[in-house]
């Protein structure tokens, strides 16, 4: 799937998204949102979309968004103006495999729904990594595929349609575990039906020399690692709240 199909498709969704998949993929925007909140400084939301999330962040955070369709950002200005978001420093039209931010520019970098959509997930994941700052944290939310079941045969069966429908069903998480500062320190199962899961990583420059470490945390994203920092919670209990 290359850059225009990727811009046919959101042309295509912009006009329904907010209640369509908008609405399937609501808990996961809250429960990163929710963990952002109790974070302080700049967030770059990567993929912002008609801007469903922009009017959950508190006042305190600095935000900008960037989406590749124009489509999508008109309606996500909408909100912004409408709701009076000042909170809202900026949205823009741009690449996520090329940002045009400075290193080390966010204390907070979030990609919601993003990464089965562009066709080169390396490149924005070294760009997430570039622009967090060292001690920050880049936030996933996506869906990743899995090989066995009936899950696993419906997407398989799904993937030729990947151009159709925007995103690809096929889509392995070891496709973003690959960049050696980012240290995955937790994996959450989310609403509805696990079908998403979010990926939290902190920013240690340096983590992954020598990419055993890297290979240490795609084995613990299954096991240790995805209790997270505190190890308080399973990582594949379901984030109170719902849609």
């Amino acid at each position: 799937m290359d850059t225009g199909s990727v811009l046919e498709a959101y042309r295509r969704w912009a006009p329904v998204y907010d209640s369509t998949f908008g609405k399937v993929a609501a808990a996961g925007r809250k429960h990163a949102v929710k963990l952002i909140n109790e974070r302080q400084g700049r967030v770059l939301e990567v993929g912002v979309g008609t801007g469903l999330s922009l009017g959950a962040y508190k006042p305190h955070l600095t935000v900008t968004g960037i989406d590749l369709s124009p489509e999508m950002l008109a309606k996500a200005q909408e909100k912004v103006e409408r709701q009076k978001l000042s909170h809202v420093d900026g949205l823009h039209e741009m690449d996520a495999s090329q940002l045009d931010f400075e290193d080390d520019s966010f204390e907070t970098v979030v990609a919601m729904y993003v990464m089965t959509v562009v066709p080169d997930p390396d490149a924005v994941m070294a760009e997430l990594e570039r622009v967090c700052k060292p001690g920050g944290e880049v936030i996933l939310v996506n869906h990743f595929s899995q090989e066995e079941g009936l899950r696993g045969l419906i997407e398989r069966r799904m993937a030729p349609m990947a151009e159709l429908i925007g995103w690809h069903p096929v889509f392995p998480v070891e496709n973003v575990l690959v960049r050696d500062d980012l240290r995955l320190t937790e994996r959450v199962s989310l609403r509805p039906m696990g079908l998403f899961t979010m990926l939290r990583f902190v920013k240690e420059p340096g983590y992954g020399r020598g990419r055993e470490p890297l290979k240490a945390s795609i084995r613990g994203a299954k096991g240790a690692v995805s209790k997270g920092l505190s190890g308080t919670q399973p990582a594949e209990a379901s984030p109170s709240g719902g849609q």
